[in-house]
């Protein structure tokens, strides 16, 4: 990898009993989403945390710019962006005023801000919305201004938790349009997500987090050649799950069940599609593996509560 921007060496976190952070090594080069994925309680939200000075690793080293955090806390913040995973705006400030308050905490010259701030609008599609509160706003639309705040000090690496939590589709996908021009401009970015094609579609790679451990590292379409078959089979339906005792299961090379859904998974469709056949009760999905596929074999199927 190219010179880091950012780098973590044997990251360790513990709250009394419980080790939030294990042993976690990571870099991020310029121009590079990585991505952090996991179940609630894996890590996620408190490696940014530490790599924000937020929270005090118990053992590791964090760099940045040749910087350490938390002893240079401030040279690191000036080139930070970030957007947390709840909402900080000021409910008392307009869109144009949240954005040059903020500048402010930087050091940035009132004068300056205000010129910056119809560009900031612009780019969080909110042009029209300068003098709106932040209660008048959608969900997308606070997200966008987030985002755009956090860009009021021209970053080089932005930390988003979970940035399109709580969106619809649409308002995603508008979100994801930034994220990726960022991208293109040469930002770099650490997010956290729960959304597998959001992972999929921003991340040049992925770290996979469970009990605070790493236990994969890759690009996303490798890390899914890596430990999946190429192929998966849905079958779902009532009594989907009889087809086990009828011999199917052995033109798949794992299968596994979720409630009364089936999931086949081969590296050879057609012999299991023949077998399904003598099942036209039952509907089946075809489709190739997908990350959903890699982060539930890594970590489980079961429901996790915490954050």
């Amino acid at each position: 990898m190219q010179s880091a921007l950012l780098a973590v060496r044997g990251l360790n976190k513990r709250y009394g009993s419980t080790t939030v952070v294990d042993d976690l090594s990571f870099e991020i080069a310029a121009g590079e989403c990585l991505g952090i994925i996991g179940p609630n309680g894996a890590g996620k939200t408190t490696t940014l945390r530490m790599c924000l000075g937020q929270s005090v690793p118990d053992s590791g080293d964090i760099h940045a710019w040749g910087y350490r955090m938390p002893q240079d806390a401030l040279q690191i913040k000036a080139q930070l962006g970030v957007v947390s995973q709840f909402d900080t705006l000021d409910p008392d400030f307009t869109c144009a005023e949240n954005l040059l308050v903020y500048g402010r905490y930087f050091g940035k010259p009132a004068r300056e801000m205000r010129k910056r701030i119809p560009s900031l609008l612009e780019f969080a599609a909110l042009s029209q919305k300068a003098d709106a509160k932040p209660a008048e706003l959608s969900g997308g639309m606070k997200r966008r201004l987030s985002l755009a705040r956090a860009l009021v000090n021209d970053p080089r690496l932005l930390l988003l938790d979970e940035p399109t939590t709580g969106l619809d589709p649409q308002a995603r996908h508008l979100m994801w349009e930034r994220l990726q021009w960022l991208l293109q401009q040469g930002k770099s970015i650490l997010l956290t997500t729960h959304f597998m094609d959001e992972a999929e579609r921003l991340c040049h790679r992925l770290l996979v987090l469970d009990h605070g451990r790493k236990i994969a590292e890759g690009r996303p379409r490798e890390l899914i050649a890596q430990y999946l078959e190429p192929e998966v089979i849905e079958v779902y339906g009532v009594g989907a799950t009889d087809v086990l005792d009828g011999g199917v299961r052995q033109f798949a090379s794992r299968v596994e069940q979720s409630g009364e859904t089936l999931f086949f998974y081969t590296r050879d469709s057609g012999p299991l599609q023949q077998a399904l056949a003598a099942y036209p009760h039952l509907r089946s999905l075809h489709r190739p593996a997908n990350l959903e596929d890699l982060f539930l074999k890594l970590t489980g199927r079961q429901i996790r509560e915490g954050a």
